[in-house]
């Protein structure tokens, strides 16, 4: 049961995202969940998953550049996602068929004093809902295919508000191979595509690929490895105010894997975004630290 919980904590970030943590970066699904084992889904059962993220600003590149927004410009954002997860034990097109839902809780403190902004808000953020999760596994390799969509259920009303204001279609992808009989060494990479709606105004933000990946080797029930992620905006931005400008930001950083009694796992990573590029509005780049509860039942 150990094994399968450190397989399950390693995998199941790959069935949805989180809320909008980026600070108005412009899509909904944030890297920094994913990693190890991230295209490796779960036996069959009903799980609960509990992330709780601090993700901190230390800067906001200004739109179309690489450079910093002139002033002091900073945002921390903590959250905790409840995902709750039901791989059903039917097939479908060989794989493992499941569904799952996303409700976020959010703290924001966000600071641009180039733009005068100065807010702090606590609330629900946009809920996901994913009808599509499909697991395969072979001798030596995982695979995953996913589908859901993000709903335009968080407050706007704030600079620091916790829903996004628009609905987005997210479909995920991925495969995690392990390079030797006994599984203790594994590389997987996991990609994302967002196509986003249009909020209340007609503005439209352009789609969004993510691409997480992770290195590991296990050394009894513990997993350890270097992690990292890259995110691109992979169409333009329309609609008032739009501009040809593509955002982007990479990262890297290191998890750890740890089952702390049957049936309940922990994950914990840390990553250092080392590079961001704004397109139409501002572009956060700072650190992202993970903590992760994973539970079956």
């Amino acid at each position: 049961m150990q094994k399968n919980l450190v397989a399950a904590a390693a995998a199941l970030a790959l069935l949805g995202g989180l809320a909008p943590l980026a600070a108005h970066a412009e899509g909904h699904y944030v890297p920094g969940v994913e990693g190890i084992q991230a295209a490796s889904a779960p036996p069959p059962g009903l799980y609960y998953l509990g992330y709780l993220v601090n993700y901190n600003v230390n800067s906001f590149r200004a739109p179309g550049s690489s450079t910093d927004l002139p002033g002091h410009n900073s945002a921390t954002v903590t959250a905790l996602a409840n995902r709750f997860v039901w791989m059903t034990g039917h097939k479908v097109l060989g794989a493992d068929y499941g569904v799952e839902t996303i409700v976020p809780l959010l703290r924001t403190s966000l600071t641009i004093h180039a733009a005068g902004i100065s807010d702090s808000r606590s609330g629900v953020g946009d809920i996901y809902v994913g009808p599509v999760v499909l697991g395969w596994h072979g001798p030596q390799w995982d695979a995953v295919a996913a589908a859901g969509v993000w709903l335009e259920s968080g407050s706007t009303s704030h600079a620091a508000s916790a829903g996004k204001g628009f609905k987005s279609t997210m479909l995920t992808g991925g495969l995690t191979y392990y390079f030797d009989e006994a599984k203790t060494i594994s590389g997987a990479a996991l990609m994302r595509f967002e196509r986003h709606g249009r909020d209340d105004s007609g503005f439209r933000h352009g789609n969004q690929a993510t691409v997480e990946w992770g290195v590991a080797k296990a050394f009894g029930p513990v997993q350890a490895g270097v992690v990292g992620y890259s995110q691109w905006q992979t169409s333009n931005d329309s609609g008032m105010g739009a501009s040809l400008n593509k955002s982007s930001r990479h990262a890297l950083g290191g998890e750890v894997v740890y089952p702390v009694a049957p049936g309940t796992a922990l994950k914990g990573a840390i990553y250092k975004e080392l590079r961001a590029e704004a397109g139409t509005g501002p572009q956060p780049k700072g650190s992202l630290l993970r903590l992760t509860l994973v539970k079956a039942f």
